[in-house]
């Protein structure tokens, strides 16, 4: 029997009142009538009570029951669950034929290829440059990246086609195509990445193969229109090479459980070519006369054994300072041979070790991501093992065009085996003062111990040498200014102020304009 609290309510104050009727319409009732009828009326009220929390233990009773049971199949289907939510996220509404036939496209909408649950987003972003400089060796030389401006008037710095999308509920893949033109008008196209990545692996794993640009440090990782200033710091263009380090190989991540973002990587990649330029890179030289170290790079072993692979481990974690700022920091390392030395002699390696630090703050009332300001800056030292070498590459004797000559001997220089030092770093400030608009301010210094090789009275093609230029003190002041349009192009201007050892100070500035079309992935914070 179930009796609502209205109408328990209602019945008590009914019986009440006919008892106070009664009472007075008959003075013969005593008190212990009255008490009588209060005493089955309490009785009544405490057993519809008992009756309502009967109820209620059995209903929670089937209920801990049902969800007891759902647990386990909860569990197991939860990062399926996850995936169907992300892809429906993504995916686009379906829309009538007329909607689509009016609906105008805009830059914010991706250039989408679907199929079921898989789908391919395309992107595409151009980067261009404008301006002069007081340096004849632009390329190259005065700036460092493969992606930086590269000659007086302008520079086509990049136009990357990005494709990514799910593959299936297992994998995601990307893939970036550069297309760009050289300082002496040849067209070039380079594959930066392309992987696969794994989406539900357990215990907060992630695994991503292919050619994968290297998790060292803060920009490395970054493509160059993410960056904040127009070119690629010198410490990066030193240690990194032209074009960043990156190679095929696989990564492995690893979240930690902790109360804050802390998160391990292990990348394990080729260890030749270019884009391994500190390492068995076959091209040292560059634009410059001589080769890094001085040394023909004649020592590529090829890969024979694991520690012919290049290793890189990095460590990141990050921390709420307060409800406006974060604070992120992160170690990396990079150890690998080299191709320094006479083939087959000496079993030469390279160290790159790296700290980071970002701090950003924003406040809480902040629109559209501004105003803003951050900080960050990396620190590098390179450990570079240059083998012994024989410049007498013919082995005649005698001093042939294009060889390192001794000028106390006469004869083509001989080069001790030694260690090589260097270290840079850079700091960078950008204060993003109201909507789309960006100051930034950015110091390099790059410098190195003095080898022993540096110390020879060395010559090269009847010209004497002394310090490596690619080892040489120099440092650079970098003030600019970014207007964001919208968050699909960017204007920006910005003056370089550089000194570099035995050249002297040169002056200059760019403008750089680009845009994007289409879908692209997002950038780290």
């Amino acid at each position: 029997m179930k009796i609502s609290s209205t109408t328990f309510g209602f019945g008590l104050v009914s019986a009440l009142y006919f008892c106070g009727g009664s009472l007075g319409a008959q003075e013969t009732n005593d008190v212990e009538q009255l008490r009588k009828q209060l005493r089955q009326l309490q009785e009544q009220f405490e057993r519809v009570q008992q009756e309502h929390k009967s109820q209620i233990d059995s209903l929670s009773r089937k209920l801990d029951e049902i969800t007891q049971a759902q647990a386990a199949e909860a569990d197991k289907k939860k990062l399926e669950q996850e995936l169907a939510a992300e892809m429906s996220k993504d995916a686009p509404k379906t829309a009538t034929p007329s909607s689509v036939t009016n609906a105008p496209w805009s830059p914010a909408s991706p250039i989408r290829l679907q199929s079921g649950g898989s789908y391919l987003d395309i992107g595409l972003v151009a980067t261009f440059a404008a301006g002069t400089s007081t340096a004849n060796d632009i390329a190259g030389v005065l700036e460092l990246g493969a992606h930086d401006p590269n000659q007086r008037g302008f520079t086509v710095q990049g136009v990357e086609a990005n494709f990514a999308g799910t593959v299936d509920p297992y994998f995601r893949g990307n893939a970036n195509i550069l297309f760009q033109v050289d300082s002496s008008g040849e067209s070039l196209v380079e594959l930066e990445e392309a992987w696969l990545e794994t989406i539900s692996l357990p215990a907060n794993l992630q695994i991503r193969a292919g050619q994968i640009l290297t998790d060292f440090g803060r920009l490395n990782p970054t493509h160059p229109h993410s960056w904040g200033f127009v070119d690629t710091p010198l410490v990066l263009g030193r240690y990194m090479g032209p074009d960043g380090l990156r190679n095929p190989g696989a990564r492995i991540s690893w979240l930690a459980p902790t109360p804050f973002y802390s998160e391990l990587f292990l990348t394990v990649q080729n260890s030749q070519g270019e884009t391994a330029y500190s390492f068995r890179n076959d091209d040292l030289t560059g634009n410059f006369l001589l080769p890094y170290g001085y040394r023909n790079p004649d020592n590529n072993r090829g890969v024979q054994h694991v520690q012919d692979l290049l290793l890189t481990p990095r460590y990141t974690a990050s921390f709420d300072l307060s409800d406006t700022q974060v604070l992120l920091a992160g170690a990396s390392a990079a150890f690998g041979p080299n191709a320094s030395g006479d083939s087959g002699v000496s079993d030469t390696t390279s160290q790159i070790y790296g700290l980071d630090l970002t701090w950003k703050w924003k406040p809480a009332n902040q629109h559209g991501g501004f105003p803003f300001v951050s900080f960050q800056t990396e620190a590098m030292l390179r450990r570079y093992e240059a083998g012994a070498f024989n410049w007498d590459e013919n082995g005649n004797g005698s001093v042939d065009p294009d060889e390192l000559m001794n000028t106390q001997t006469g004869l083509p220089a001989m080069l001790r085996g030694e260690t090589l030092l260097d270290y840079g770093f850079y700091s960078q400030l950008l204060y993003g003062f109201r909507k789309g608009w960006v100051a930034g301010l950015r110091v390099d210094y790059v410098s190195s111990e003095k080898a022993g090789y540096e110390e020879l009275p060395l010559s090269f093609n009847g010209e004497l040498v002394g310090r490596d230029p690619q080892r040489a003190q120099r440092w650079r002041l970098s003030p600019n200014l970014t207007w964001y349009p919208s968050e699909f192009s960017k204007l920006r201007l910005q003056y370089n102020l550089d000194d570099r050892l035995g050249i002297g100070v040169d002056h200059s500035v760019w403008f750089q304009f680009e845009f994007l079309l289409g879908a692209h992935a997002a950038h780290k914070f």
